[in-house]
């Protein structure tokens, strides 16, 4: 009961999401070209990176994001990620034989047992994965946006980034979301959709930067170097937040499901051997001076 119950629940969120999103792109988006604010981080310290520069993921570092198995519209195992030429590549891929049976697969890592930060500037370099019904994202958190407090002071999901708009085809999917929850992720969660960032560059091709300038009293959010919008929406976080990069599925207990990243199913519906690749060049947080 409790499994049916939680994939009627996970399909009605997935299609508010998509209704939610549809309505955010008539009116939220931001063009990054011919913005001419520019963040100097001349006057920062680099106090974490990680350029992935080795063979293989640092375990000393980075973990399976809260657990190992279902999560959303398949499943999350560190089998799909890998390091090579300075880059990590997460992979997002149908498996008929995979590690926990048929299914979707992909990653999500985090730092959240070896680093944990407040304040400071926070950015990622990579190239995004193509691909419908998934989606890539950069994001920090902290475990108090998960309880109902009453306030983003004590913690919230701050959504960098995130990659739900492959399926619009051309140009208009050359865009990223930026969003903020606190207070739980139940009926009493708490939201923003902070803005929508308009690219002028391919970011399925190319590799751009994309960053949180996270201060006591506000969050600034950038793409390549520019801001897109900035708020203190929730009241601004006061504690330790940590990293993650993760690739989702939209869909529930496993099941892949229509959302606002499209449906998964199209990928193979055309390609057998469909893989979407979130590729990282490097992770890296500075604090102001």
């Amino acid at each position: 009961m409790n499994f049916w119950a939680n994939d009627f629940l996970g399909m009605a969120a997935n299609i508010a999401t998509a209704l939610v999103s549809a309505i955010l792109l008539l009116f939220n988006v931001v063009s990054v070209s011919g913005k001419p604010e520019t963040l100097n981080i001349e006057d920062f310290t680099l106090v974490f990176e990680d350029e992935f520069d080795g063979d293989s993921l640092d375990r000393d570092i980075w973990h399976i994001h809260n657990h190992k198995g279902v999560r959303k519209g398949g499943f999350w195992t560190l089998n799909n990620t890998a390091v090579s030429g300075g880059n990590l590549t997460i992979t997002t891929e149908y498996l008929p034989g995979g590690e926990f049976g048929p299914g979707w697969y992909t990653a999500g890592i985090s730092t959240a047992d070896t680093f944990s930060h407040t304040y400071g500037y926070y950015e990622c370099r990579c190239i995004l994965p193509k691909g419908y019904g998934l989606w890539s994202a950069f994001w920090l958190t902290n475990p108090n946006a998960g309880k109902v407090s009453g306030s983003g002071k004590n913690g919230a999901e701050l959504d960098i980034f995130e990659s739900p708009f492959y399926f619009l085809g051309g140009k208009r999917s050359y865009k990223v979301t930026s969003n903020i929850h606190y207070n739980g992720y139940e009926l009493n969660t708490r939201y923003k959709n902070v803005c929508i960032a308009q690219l002028d560059n391919n970011p399925y091709e190319n590799f751009n930067t994309y960053g949180l300038l996270w201060t006591e009293d506000e969050y600034i959010f950038y793409v390549n170097g520019r801001e897109t919008r900035r708020t203190s929406y929730g009241g601004v976080s006061q504690v330790p937040e940590y990293l993650i990069l993760s690739c989702e599925v939209d869909g529930a207990a496993a099941k892949p499901t229509f959302g606002w990243s499209g449906h998964a199913r199209t990928n193979t519906d055309s390609n057998d051997n469909y893989k979407g690749e979130f590729i990282v060049d490097y992770v890296r947080v500075y604090d102001k001076n």
